[in-house]
C-alpha cells in the first residue's frame, strides 16, 4: 500500500486556536463553515462507499476537536481525530505540494534517520522526527493516534529549514546512496521553504510551520 506524502505552510497558531477554544476571526470561521466541516462531510462520506466504519464519524471527530477533546472509545477513533485535524491544517495553510510517494515511509525513513544521524545530523533534524511529529504539542489535550501510524501528521519550524539543510549537505557526499536522492530532494525543498518563509515575513505573513500530511 503507497502512502502519500504532502507538505504546507501554516501558522501553528492559527491551527492551535480551533482547538483551544479560542473567538475565531471572520476568516476562521469562514473557513469552517465553508470550507472544512464541507471536507469532513465529503471524507466520511467516502468512507461509508467504501464500507469503513471508524466508530466514530469524522465530522463527529471534528466537532470534539472544536469542543476542546478527543476522548471517543475506540480502536479507530485516531484515524477520524487526525483526517479532521488534517482538515483544519489543510484550510489553515498554504496549497499543500508533493513531498513524496512510499510504501513503508515510516521504514525508509527511519533507515535514513539512522544513516543521518550516524553521519552526524542532529536527532531533532531527522527526518523520522519531522514526518511522524505528530499534533502540536500545543493542544490543550491529547488527540489518539491511529493505531497503525497512518495517517500520521508532522511538523517541522520553519525556523529549522535552514538548519536541517545545512546539515543534510554536510553529511551528502558520506550517505549511503539508497538515502542520496531524499537527501538531496530534501535539502533543494529545505532551501525554498526558508527563502520563501524569509520573504514571506517581509510581508507581513506569520506562517511559522511545515506541516506534514501522510495519507494511506
Amino acid at each position: 500500500m503507497s502512502h502519500i506524502i504532502t507538505m504546507t505552510t501554516a501558522d501553528q497558531n492559527d491551527i492551535v486556536s480551533y482547538l483551544r477554544g479560542d473567538e475565531l476571526d471572520a476568516n476562521q470561521q469562514r473557513m469552517l463553515d465553508d470550507h472544512i466541516r464541507k471536507d469532513a462531510h465529503s471524507d466520511q462520506l467516502s468512507l461509508e462507499r467504501q464500507g469503513i466504519d471508524l466508530g466514530l464519524t469524522i465530522p463527529e471527530a471534528l466537532d470534539h476537536l472544536l469542543a476542546r477533546h478527543a476522548n471517543a472509545d475506540g480502536e479507530h477513533v485516531g484515524i477520524a481525530y487526525y483526517k479532521a485535524l488534517q482538515h483544519i491544517i489543510d484550510w489553515s495553510g498554504s496549497d499543500p505540494i508533493d513531498f513524496g510517494v512510499y510504501s513503508k515511509p515510516s521504514t525508509f525513513f527511519g533507515r535514513m534517520s539512522d544513516e543521518l544521524g550516524r553521519l552526524g545530523v542532529p536527532a531533532d533534524l531527522l527526518p523520522i522526527d519531522f514526518l511522524f511529529a505528530g499534533p502540536p504539542e500545543e493542544i490543550p489535550f491529547h488527540v489518539p493516534t491511529p493505531v497503525d501510524g497512518y495517517p500520521a501528521i508532522g511538523r517541522l519550524p520553519l525556523a529549522k529549514a535552514e538548519p536541517l539543510a545545512d546539515a543534510y549537505t554536510a553529511a551528502l557526499d558520506r550517505v549511503d546512496n539508497a538515502f542520496t536522492y531524499e537527501t538531496k530532494k530534501i535539502i533543494d525543498t529545505m532551501r525554498v521553504e526558508h527563502d520563501e518563509w524569509q520573504s514571506a515575513l517581509q510581508h507581513g505573513h506569520t506562517m511559522d510551520t511545515l506541516f506534514f500530511s501522510i495519507q494511506g
